[in-house]
């Protein structure tokens, strides 16, 4: 009897469960359905009626076109602008590297004789010696831009240093040329001092560089630095009042445009045909001041026969007793003029002052 029970209890669950099987089944199609209704698209009603005539919203304005964002960038970065820059820069001094092997790898010399030098000089890291140095490139004096918005701030080249620069041998004199020329000021500047008068007369010359540098043409053209000898008949000019110092300046001489790819642009060859200097020299551009040449030859011969200079190398020569300051100042202006390279066209009245008072001062006893 307990089995016959066990069998019906089985069957009738098993009943139950088919039902349940069968709802659940109709429970899910109708879900589908509904699913489906939600989903599809709705049945069209009819058309609305047409606009009023006259009444209709008319067309807006086309907007204007806006600036490709690129544009100001491709301006300049791009191949054929870049390659005309690097084939002028191949005929520079600077490409040359004359002096990385030597003066490169002095820890005084690297920051403007190589190119890891001068990042480190201009980035505030302390000069120190570089094993391997490699020449002045592009990325030498170019880094990244401080700013994109050339129309409001100007264009700063992606130059290193585009701020006023205070002399390196002075603890408050300040360049400011207001333009990329200061990256040119923070190495073209003087590395020695004019020698200073001890009060006796006398002047212990003992210093086998007994000059600027090869690099004082910032100085030359603010008209700084040189010894100014007591007693000359040529006045010396204010500072900073030379022409080429209000009216000009480093980029504006040296890295103009010009016709022949030989001057100018990053050759940094002052051109004397380009209209910066025809604008003003409307007849004839000098490429030298007027008499300083010969005023320079006349006091080099003094110099090398008082021992003061090499006649045939033309180097400064060492002295091992003093002698008379005005004498060493003279030695200074000379080389202050010859190593500026310009033949006084950097600062004419200036460079003409320093030569003629320093011929008089060996001729006066």
């Amino acid at each position: 009897m307990l089995l016959n029970l066990h069998k019906i209890l089985n069957k009738q669950i098993s009943n139950i469960m088919k039902k349940f099987k069968l709802i659940s089944l109709m429970m899910l199609v109708a879900s589908s359905l509904m699913f489906i209704q939600c989903t599809s698209d709705p049945i069209a009603g009819p058309q609305g009626l047409a606009g009023i005539d006259g009444q209709d919203g008319s067309n807006g304005t086309n907007g204007t076109n806006g600036v490709d964002g690129t544009a100001s960038c491709i301006a300049c970065h791009n191949t054929s602008h870049r390659d005309a820059i690097q084939t002028s820069y191949d005929l520079s001094g600077h490409a040359a590297g004359g002096a990385v092997a030597y003066a490169g790898s002095r820890d005084s010399c690297s920051r403007c004789h190589s190119n890891e030098g001068y990042i480190n000089y201009i980035t505030g890291k302390p000069a120190v010696a570089i094993s391997s140095p490699t020449p002045v490139s592009c990325t030498t004096c170019h880094n990244k831009h401080s700013t994109f918005d050339f129309a409001t701030d100007g264009n700063d080249f992606a130059l290193r240093n585009m701020a006023p620069v205070t002399l390196t041998l002075t603890d408050n004199y300040v360049l400011d040329y207001g333009d990329s020329s200061n990256n040119c000021v923070s190495c073209h500047q003087p590395r020695s001092m004019a020698p200073v008068d001890d009060g006796t007369g006398l002047y212990l010359q003992a210093n086998q560089r007994f000059y600027p540098h090869y690099g004082g043409q910032s100085t030359m053209l603010e008209g700084i630095q040189g010894s100014f000898i007591a007693g000359g008949t040529t006045a010396y000019p204010g500072v900073g009042t030379a022409k080429h110092r209000t009216g000009a300046s480093c980029t504006t001489c040296h890295m103009g445009t010009s016709s022949d790819g030989l001057t100018g642009s990053h050759t940094f060859k002052a051109s004397f045909t380009a209209s910066v200097c025809t604008t003003c020299h409307t007849t004839t551009v000098p490429t030298e001041v007027t008499g300083l040449a010969s005023n320079m030859a006349i006091l080099k011969l003094k110099l090398e026969d008082l021992g003061l200079i090499d006649p045939v190398t033309g180097a400064t020569i060492v002295q091992t007793t003093t002698i008379p300051f005005k004498t060493a100042q003279a030695l200074w202006n000379y080389e202050t003029v010859y190593k500026d390279g310009s033949n006084g066209v950097h600062n004419p009245k200036y460079a003409t002052a320093l030569i003629s008072n320093a011929v008089e001062a060996l001729d006066t006893p």
